[in-house]
């Protein structure tokens, strides 16, 4: 446990976080512009979500031995994992709903207004497609369901790390 614990204060970890979501991005970007599948703003949230994974890495890896910097990273790092596991959720309840009723997707993505995403850089923030497709399917699992396992592998990985210094009385 307490070399789980030592992780968060170490750079590898923190850069590995970043090259994974990374990777992560890259292969949104492939799917969307060498497939053509267009995200729909589901699929926008949760890579703005992967974005946030991202952003946790680099901030961790900048100097993962201030409690500041670790703390910021862990906020971001949780918050990111557990927003997009349950974007994912609900974007897989919107594929999966036989009443056209119930669930809609919006036309446009909902970012606050003084940092207006989808209109700074269309062409990886705007959202073209629609929810309920699902144009796209990996050992009978949609893109949404492997989003929900990815995200929940975060969280875990998230909470694993974060008990370990509580337990091992480190600071965060």
């Amino acid at each position: 446990m307490n070399w789980l614990a030592e992780l968060a204060t170490k750079r590898t970890p923190w850069l590995l976080l970043a090259v994974i979501s990374l990777a992560f991005e890259i292969t949104a970007l492939f799917f969307q512009y060498n497939m053509g599948l267009e995200p729909c703003i589901m699929c926008i949230y949760q890579r703005t979500a992967v974005l946030g994974l991202l952003a946790a890495g680099v901030i961790g890896a900048i100097n993962p031995q201030n409690m500041v910097v670790r703390l910021v990273a862990f906020a971001t790092w949780g918050v990111s994992a557990i927003w997009g596991y349950f974007i994912a959720k609900e974007h897989i309840a919107m594929q999966n709903n036989t009443d056209p009723f119930a669930f809609s997707c919006a036309f446009e993505p909902n970012f606050p207004s003084f940092m207006p995403l989808h209109e700074w850089i269309p062409s990886f923030f705007a959202a073209t497609g629609d929810c309920g497709n699902i144009d796209w399917q990996f050992a009978s699992m949609s893109m949404p369901a492997w989003m929900e396992v990815i995200f929940a592998a975060f969280s875990v990985v998230f909470v694993a790390v974060l008990v370990s210094r509580l337990v091992s009385k480190k600071s965060l």
